[in-house]
C-alpha cells in the first residue's frame, strides 16, 4: 500500500547546493514527489513544528538552524514510505550514518544532517498538514 511522508531538505543542503542530488536520489529510490515548495521558516513556525522536542537540549539550536536559511519541503509517496525514507536517510548523526545514506553523503554532523523525515504515520500526517493543504496533496 502506498504511503505518504514528509521530508525537509535542511538549510545545509540548500546552501551547499545539494538539493538536486538529494531529490534525484529520492526519485531513484522510488519516491514520487506529490508536492514541493521552498520556504524560509520563521522562528514561530520552527518552534511549533519541532515542539515535540521542546524539553530536549538540542531544541533551541535546532530551531536556530532550521530558521537560518530556506528549506525545501516535499510530500513523498511510495510503498512503506516512512520506514524506507528513514533507511535511505541514515542515522541522525551523519558521522554514524551508514555508507551510501543521504546523511552520510550530504550531512556534516548530528545538527547539520541534510534531511528530515517523518518518523511515524501519525507524525507524517501532522507534518504534511503543517506545510501542505489537502488540495496540494490531491
Amino acid at each position: 500500500m502506498k504511503q505518504r511522508t514528509l521530508t525537509i531538505l535542511k538549510p545545509d543542503t540548500v546552501t551547499r547546493h545539494n538539493c538536486g542530488a538529494v531529490i534525484a536520489r529520492l526519485e531513484q529510490e522510488g519516491f514520487e514527489i506529490r508536492a514541493a515548495r521552498m520556504v524560509w521558516l520563521s522562528k514561530e513556525q520552527a518552534e511549533v513544528f519541532y515542539a515535540v522536542h521542546k524539553d530536549k537540549p538540542f531544541y533551541r539550536p535546532l530551531v536556530e538552524f532550521m530558521t537560518s536559511g530556506p528549506v525545501w519541503v516535499l510530500a513523498l509517496e511510495r510503498e512503506d514510505a516512512i520506514e524506507y525514507l528513514r533507511k535511505v536517510m541514515g542515522a541522525t548523526d551523519s558521522a554514524k550514518a551508514a555508507p551510501g545514506t543521504i546523511r552520510q553523503q550530504f550531512g556534516t554532523n548530528i545538527e547539520r544532517n541534510a534531511i528530515h523525515g517523518s518518523d511515524s504515520p501519525d507524525n507524517a500526517r501532522t507534518e504534511l498538514a503543517f506545510f501542505f493543504s489537502t488540495s496540494d496533496l490531491a
